[in-house]
Order: C-alpha cells, then sequence, then structure tokens
C-alpha cells in the first residue's frame, strides 16, 4: 500500500485528492509544522530534504509533487485524468503539471516571505521592513502576478479546465497555486473564469475525501 508523508496544512493535499480520484488506497503519515512553520526533522529521515510530499512504493521513496503526480498517473491506469499522447492537449497537460511547482509557486512563495518580513523584524526596524515588502510587492511581484492570473484565465476559458475540456491532472497540480493566490494577492478576486474553475474542483468528491483525511489547510477554505 502506497504511504504518504504528510505535512499538515500544505500543498500535500493535491497528492491525496490524486490517490482518491484514482481510488488507490493508500496510508497517510501526518507531520506537525514547528513553532517556525518549518517541517519537522523526522522527515529527514525519509529523505535528505526533509520536505513533503513524498510517498513510498513499492520500496521506492518519490519526491517533488510534480513527480508523484506523473508516477502516479501512469503507474495505477489514470488514463481518464490526462489527455491521449500527441494531442494539443497532452502538450498542455504536461505544461502545466510542471508549470505549477516550476513557475507559478517560487512567485507565490516569494510573495508569502515578504508579506511576513516586517513581523521578523526587531519593533524598531519594522516600518522600514514594511516599506521594502510593499515596493517589492507593489512593483515587481503584484505585476507578475497580474501578468500569470490573465495567463491562467485565458487557458481555463478556452475549455473549462488548464488542458482542455476534460478534468486532468494538471488542474490538481494547479489547485494550489490558484488558491494560494485567491488568497495573497487582490487582483484574483477579479477572475471570471478562475473561481468557477475553483469551485468545481472543490466540489469534486475526491477533493473533500482528501481533506478528511489530511486535514484542512490555510487555503482550502479561500
Amino acid at each position: 500500500m502506497i504511504l504518504v508523508h504528510y505535512l499538515e496544512n500544505s500543498r500535500a493535499h493535491r497528492i491525496l485528492w490524486l490517490l482518491e480520484e484514482l481510488a488507490v488506497p493508500y496510508e497517510v503519515n501526518v507531520y506537525r509544522r514547528r513553532p517556525d512553520m518549518q517541517a519537522p526533522p523526522e522527515l529527514k529521515a525519509v529523505h535528505p530534504l526533509g520536505k513533503s510530499p513524498m510517498i513510498e512504493d513499492d520500496g521506492r521513496i518519490i519526491a517533488e509533487s510534480g513527480a508523484i503526480i506523473e508516477y502516479l498517473v501512469q503507474t495505477y491506469g489514470g488514463d481518464a485524468l490526462r489527455p491521449r499522447p500527441g494531442t494539443d492537449e497532452a502538450l498542455r497537460y504536461t505544461y502545466w503539471l510542471h508549470y505549477a511547482e516550476g513557475s507559478a509557486m517560487p512567485l507565490l512563495v516569494m510573495k508569502l516571505i515578504f508579506s511576513k518580513l516586517p513581523g521578523q523584524m526587531p519593533l524598531l526596524l519594522r516600518p522600514v521592513a514594511r516599506l521594502i515588502s510593499n515596493g517589492v510587492s507593489a512593483k515587481l511581484l503584484d505585476p507578475q502576478l497580474a501578468n500569470h492570473l490573465a495567463f491562467w484565465e485565458s487557458e481555463v476559458s478556452r475549455g473549462g479546465y488548464f488542458a482542455g475540456e476534460a478534468f486532468s491532472a494538471a488542474d490538481i497540480a494547479m489547485s494550489f497555486p490558484v488558491e494560494t493566490a485567491m488568497s495573497r494577492y487582490a487582483g484574483a478576486a477579479e477572475t471570471r473564469h478562475l473561481r468557477p474553475w475553483l469551485e468545481a474542483a472543490r466540489s469534486r468528491g475526491a477533493y473533500r475525501r482528501a481533506l478528511e483525511r489530511g486535514g484542512l489547510y490555510a487555503y482550502s477554505k479561500t
């Protein structure tokens, strides 16, 4: 049986969601965050980087969300969750599967870091840190986020999903970036197609069952 190493309140929810979509039995080891919100050292006993999600299956330890999603879909017959090979939709599927962690999440993590920066500074330095944080967001991060959001809107409007007219594992991969953007970027509230897309994703039984197994996380209520 697949074992999922699951860090609470994290993007690891997507792996449970995918397993529920595939109807593959699995167990979950839940790890609690430290007071500084970092992963506990116990995860390093599983993988040198000590990050979640990770899965164990048939003696293999697989890390990185995109790699895990690819492995599970290919290994457990997820043909309904990926477009037919050789199609334009298959190219879009591969792109979004890797874009989610390669392009979207680094920008959103940077947005989070700068939003937390003032609170981490000594009291006397917080006004300066707040000016720096606001400046970086206004001049660098928010314009980029606006560009990415417009891109997401355009793609979803083409067929209803990120890889075309059918729900796929690419939508699972993109769920966390979209949920995060809805929480961290005010402009996301103005989207016409992403909000219905997100509501449809959250209405899936597999999404809700994954929440029951792993627990709620910060952006699941956005």
